[in-house]
């Protein structure tokens, strides 16, 4: 007897597929995928889309279990009480249980100039759009790269290494993730790139033109190019369909990450905030996340009360070109310590990375429930810890970075 019980998974990115795989575990329930793209989207490759080395994209053959139904389509609005959900085309669908798995873009920008005269990269869309652009700008043009998180570093780097004018705007530290010891050796990459690296509170921008970007200190930097990686910020869509979120719009849930509103809805991925306090936005944390929500979905139909979610990965990966990276170790507190490898031998572990995710979501699709959730000792210990410290407002004990 199949499909007798119907699970909607809202987003194909990182741990919507992962559920979407995990739940063909029980031939009793339909699953089906709601995606806008046909295509399953590598996000940790936009950079390299940009810079002309990686399409970003993977087929979801290759990713997707047999039995999931891919509808392409995007979410206009969730019918909590009539468990339904209506897609922005006029069609619905119906659901006895939903994994909310939208995942996260770019945030509003909020400076002046930024919307019109800056582009974004944290969607394939998006990439897509700045590829011709920085394609057609003559090689000594200056390129300006706002935010330097990962995805920032990253797009600095892919540009400067084929030789582009890029200067990196911090708005603060470089890399604030990183250990002392891993950001030095960034900085000693992108200066042996080229690229020019402004750090510090001066350099938060205040508004950006069509040929320059404005920072806080008062100085103008020429701009041809501005490439926007300041901050994310995930879909409205919980919000727009009367579910609770938390202030940044992610979709409120217990430790077992059932929405705090209906028991038929999980949410995953980076538009999770379990008890208010959403782990690090990475694909490290998502696929964990993804198969979470789906073994609570299993649970509940076995009759079994879902686990709690434990502490998840403590790493960062970045590339720095084709030929350099940095792996980042962290402790149990996801505080990056003394330990990091860089270089080229940090170059490979990022590509293994890179290519690890794929093959974790096809292994699923083969094998669903062969993705292991328990490969870090004391995750769940920890992850009451911190739960403890943050209703009890005080700072959770970081653990000390070695």
């Amino acid at each position: 007897m199949t499909g007798n019980t119907n699970v909607v998974v809202i987003g194909g990115g990182y741990a919507g597929v992962m559920a979407a795989n995990r739940l063909t575990r029980r031939d009793d329930v339909a699953v089906t995928l709601i995606n806008p793209r046909p295509d399953f989207v590598h996000r940790v490759r936009l950079h390299q889309l940009v810079g002309g080395s990686d399409d970003a994209v993977v087929a979801y053959r290759d990713v997707l279990a047999e039995g999931v139904r891919l509808v392409v389509g995007s979410a206009a609005r969730i019918d909590a009480d009539g468990r339904g959900v209506t897609l922005a085309d006029g069609g619905t669908l119906g659901y006895d249980y939903l994994v909310y798995a939208v995942g996260s873009g770019s945030a509003e920008p909020g400076v002046p100039g930024a919307a019109e005269f800056a582009h974004p990269i944290a969607t394939l869309e998006e990439a897509r759009r700045l590829r011709p652009v920085v394609a057609a700008a003559p090689a000594t043009a200056p390129v300006t790269v706002v935010g330097a998180g990962p995805t920032g570093i990253e797009t600095a780097a892919e540009l400067a290494e084929q030789g582009r004018r890029v200067t990196l705007v911090c708005g603060g530290v470089l890399g604030p993730y990183l250990h002392p010891r891993a950001r030095r050796s960034v900085a000693k990459r992108l200066a042996g790139l080229g690229a020019t690296v402004l750090d510090g509170p001066g350099t938060k921008v205040v508004a950006v033109t069509r040929d320059a970007v404005r920072l806080a200190d008062g100085r103008e930097l020429p701009s041809k190019v501005t490439v926007w990686t300041a901050g994310f910020g995930v879909p409205d869509l919980a919000a727009r369909s009367g579910l609770s979120t938390d202030a940044a719009g992610r979709l409120l849930t217990d430790e077992t990450l059932t929405s705090v509103d209906d028991a038929r809805i999980v949410a995953a991925g980076d538009s999770a905030a379990p008890s208010g306090l959403p782990p690090r936005m990475s694909c490290l944390n998502a696929m964990p996340l993804g198969a979470r929500a789906a073994d609570t979905v299993l649970s509940r139909l076995a009759g079994e009360r879902p686990e709690n979610l434990r502490q998840l990965v403590y790493a960062q990966c970045l590339s720095l070109g084709r030929s350099a990276g940095v792996y980042q170790l962290a402790n149990r507190s996801d505080v990056a310590v003394r330990l990091y490898v860089g270089g080229g031998l940090g170059a490979r572990l990022k590509e293994l990375a890179c290519e690890a995710i794929p093959g974790h979501l096809s292994e699923e699709a083969r094998k669903p429930g062969s993705f292991n959730l328990h490969r870090i000792p004391g995750g769940a210990a920890k992850r009451r810890r911190l739960l403890r410290a943050h209703r009890s407002g005080a700072p959770a004990a970081a653990g000390r970075a070695a």
